[in-house]
């Protein structure tokens, strides 16, 4: 078998934390979640990732800390993919996300199908457990 292949997904709602980990874990694939920053940034230290899933708004109205945290996943690690997700978005956040370094911006909520199709093309081999409802 091939190399394991990891994924970050940081968010501070649970429910998305756990339905994006069941729709992204498959075998060769191990995924890390987070619902705070810090903790995000302590995995960055600790492990390579293929790929970090992250929301913009983490603690509040005005938060841009999923911004802040593409900023640093490429510092650290410049081969580590981002796509940002958000309910917040605009065109201002989006162009802003590209400049830093985003591979794909999905506004809230997340079309899963075509987020598994996006992982797929990074070669990261999700089977996808989409469930309707």
């Amino acid at each position: 078998m091939g190399e394991i292949k990891r994924i970050l997904i940081v968010d501070d709602e649970p429910t998305i934390l756990l339905s994006l980990s069941y729709c992204l874990k498959t075998e060769g694939v191990e995924v890390i979640t987070s619902s705070r920053i810090e903790a995000a940034e302590e995995a960055l230290s600790r492990y390579f990732f293929d790929l970090v899933i992250a929301d913009i708004r983490m603690s509040g109205m005005y938060g841009v800390e999923g911004l802040e945290l593409l900023s640093y996943v490429k510092k650290v690690s410049p081969k580590t993919e981002v796509i940002i997700m958000t309910a917040y978005g605009s065109d201002e956040i989006r162009a802003e996300a590209s400049r830093r370094g985003a591979i794909h911006y999905y506004d809230k909520p997340v079309n899963i199908e075509h987020l598994l199709s996006k992982v797929r093309e990074l070669g990261i081999p999700v089977a996808g457990h989409v469930s309707a409802g």
